[in-house]
């Protein structure tokens, strides 16, 4: 099933978007696989990173949500991890920036003493059917976004991780099968795909996983906000599925990539794609 025409100026607004994306707010019921840990959350106001705060939460932790701008969204979703028992903290800020990176890792240390999980989700895409629509300064954002915000924030986390600790980047089926209208953010994310992998081989001496999540079409919004009104109508109907994804189905796997079940899945990416390949 297709979605309507919806644009929106970047980053967009979950409330906003028909049909509002399904994060798990009436669906995802927890059972203590995450209790007593602290885990930040970059990219927490909506779509993929609001599923996982909801789902760490009602799994029993304490959540730092980092986002851009959009207040409104991330106000919902802190009183939706106070429901479930938890502590949420709010900071907003671009984190293209290092030194909000080391400010929001501060925050959560100052809240709370250490970060048991660490998921690096926000990122930034804009499709482009020219080579020449992709101003300089575009790429390197994208890249300071996607890519360094990440490094900076496994930097910043280190010291205050124990063994146990888990990292988790947000990668995507664009690592593999790149959409050549989205180069820098495909780019991007097979970087967060190298990385992972060797941080997973770095950290693994100090008992410090590391892995990614490699989602497909997943109904964001990062959709309407990117993406022309040809792609939006028929987003996900590609997928051997034949349909998006919903950022509530992406939620278990990073559950899981976070939790002591995985105490042995290290170097992994975990692909959630409705069916399109990772290799």
């Amino acid at each position: 099933m297709g979605f309507a025409d919806q644009p929106q100026t970047p980053p967009g607004s979950q409330r906003l978007m028909d049909p509002v994306p399904d994060c798990g707010e009436d669906s995802y019921e927890g059972c203590g696989r995450l209790t007593g840990k602290v885990a930040v959350i970059t990219g927490a106001d909506s779509g993929i990173g609001r599923a996982v705060a909801i789902a760490f939460a009602r799994e029993g932790a304490d959540v730092v949500l980092a986002y851009l701008n959009e207040h409104e969204d991330a106000a919902e979703v802190q009183k939706l991890v106070e429901d479930a028992g938890r502590t949420a903290v709010l900071v907003p800020g671009d984190l293209s920036d290092p030194v909000r990176c080391y400010a929001l890792i501060d925050t959560a240390v100052e809240e709370f003493g250490r970060i048991d999980v660490l998921v690096s989700n926000a990122a930034y895409q804009m499709t482009h059917t020219d080579l020449d629509e992709i101003s300089d300064e575009e790429f390197d954002y994208t890249f300071k976004l996607n890519v360094g915000a990440y490094f900076t924030l496994v930097k910043a986390a280190l010291p205050h991780m124990s063994a146990g600790g888990s990292i988790i980047g947000s990668s995507s089926v664009n690592s593999d099968m790149p959409s050549p209208t989205l180069a820098p953010y495909a780019a991007t994310k097979a970087a967060i795909a190298n990385l992972s992998a060797s941080l997973a081989q770095l950290l693994g001496p100090r008992g410090i996983r590391v892995n990614s999540v490699a989602p497909g079409p997943i109904w964001t919004p990062l959709i309407p906000t990117t993406m022309p009104t040809e792609k939006v109508t028929s987003f996900g109907e590609d997928t051997p599925l034949g349909r998006a994804g919903q950022p509530a189905e992406l939620a278990p796997a990073y559950v899981l990539l976070a939790s002591d079940e995985a105490s042995y899945i290290t170097g992994a990416r975990v692909a959630v794609t409705g069916g399109r390949p990772i290799l």
